[in-house]
């Protein structure tokens, strides 16, 4: 640790519109523990909510224990290890790494029986003062209960700091249980929507349709296999989808915009016995008629919550130009220019913001 300075920089948010640029202690790795130089940090739009004070991250008990240094879609190289920690990770020092965003308790039914993405207590890296401190800072924690993968040195680094989001996308289109015939809509041309792209083209469905109001992201959804694309501010999208299904509607309807309308949508669009699944974060609660999901369709719906079981394949694909960030990674920032960098990921101009320690 003699070359790792004692105080380092590092977002840190102190509660709802009140995240601040310090100088704070570099975290010293205990048993088990490893610490990394942080490569780079992506900004989700769970971020963003969270500073502006969504009540799922701030509610009557917040979930959210401040202050603590946010950022969940980050890697880095290791530079220090605690006794014990090379035998219990199978890493060594220099190794590109990252944690998976959930620390699992591996004590609750869900973790016991494999569930570990919905552990009860729920301890995520990025919102749990000292116990999940972040990826927006210099150095980062992690702790014994991770669940660390190994990044192959031929990964850029925006791929490596898309592999989280790209995990999640992924797990919702296994969600979607996609099938050959399947007319699949996907809403939300974001990051997460567009690694849902990429993953619903690899299982091959008779017909994937994006839809989003920004049409430069509309023209990467094409590019990432989509076979046709629909901005619903300038054309029906609930009719086209029905005139395109002989009036049915689609069998899969993916929902990744976070806006309500994206779900009301969708329950209109979706066929009778059909598949709605839900990944958004969303600032604020949803209205719709909810006999659409079981008198008049009988709908299945499913919720899509993290990337488990996930990242190797991922990182796989990623190797084999299967699956890429290009063209998302937009934009990066050091850290002293967070807010430029939140603005910009708030923005709509930008698709995926990263933040980078040592950008030059």
């Amino acid at each position: 640790m003699s070359d790792i300075p004692a105080k380092m920089k590092a977002v840190v948010n102190h509660g709802p519109h009140d995240y601040r640029f310090e100088m704070v202690d570099t975290p010293v790795p205990g048993p088990n523990e490893v610490l990394i130089k942080v490569s780079a940090c992506g900004i989700c739009a769970g971020d963003i909510k969270c500073e502006a004070g969504a009540a799922m991250f701030w509610g009557e008990n917040p979930w959210v224990k401040v202050p603590v240094i946010p950022g969940h879609e980050f890697f880095g190289n290791v530079v220090a290890m605690g006794p014990g920690a090379e035998q219990h990770f199978g890493v060594k020092m220099g190794d590109r790494i990252l944690a998976e965003q959930i620390l699992p308790c591996n004590k609750c039914r869900f973790c016991k029986s494999g569930q570990y993405w919905m552990c009860q207590p729920h301890d995520m890296y990025g919102y749990q003062s000292k116990i999940a401190d972040g990826g927006m800072a210099e150095y980062m924690l992690f702790h014994p209960n991770s669940r660390i993968h190994h990044l192959p040195d031929s990964l850029s680094l925006e791929d490596c700091a898309a592999v989280e989001p790209m995990a999640c996308s992924m797990h919702t289109a296994e969600r979607a249980d996609i099938q050959f015939e399947d007319v699949v809509v996907i809403a939300g041309a974001g990051t997460l929507g567009l690694g849902i792209v990429q993953a619903a083209k690899l299982k091959t469905p008779k017909l994937l349709i994006v839809l989003d109001t920004i049409d430069e992201r509309l023209e990467l959804a094409k590019k990432f296999g989509a076979d046709l694309v629909i901005n619903p501010m300038k054309e029906d999208a609930i009719k086209k989808v029905l005139d395109l299904t002989n009036g049915y509607g689609c069998d899969v309807y993916i929902e990744a915009t976070g806006s309500p309308v994206g779900a009301t949508q969708g329950l209109e669009m979706t066929r009778k016995l059909g598949r709605f699944v839900e990944m958004s974060v969303f600032g604020k609660e949803v209205t719709a008629d909810w006999s659409i999901i079981g008198d008049r369709k009988e709908l299945d719906i499913r919720g899509a919550h993290l990337g488990p079981y996930v990242y190797e394949t991922v990182i796989n694909l990623m190797e084999r130009g299967l699956m890429t960030s290009k063209g998302i990674v937009t934009n990066k920032f050091d850290l002293e220019h967070w807010r430029e960098g939140f603005d910009a990921a708030h923005s709509g101009k930008e698709i995926k913001v990263l933040l980078v320690p040592d950008l030059k």
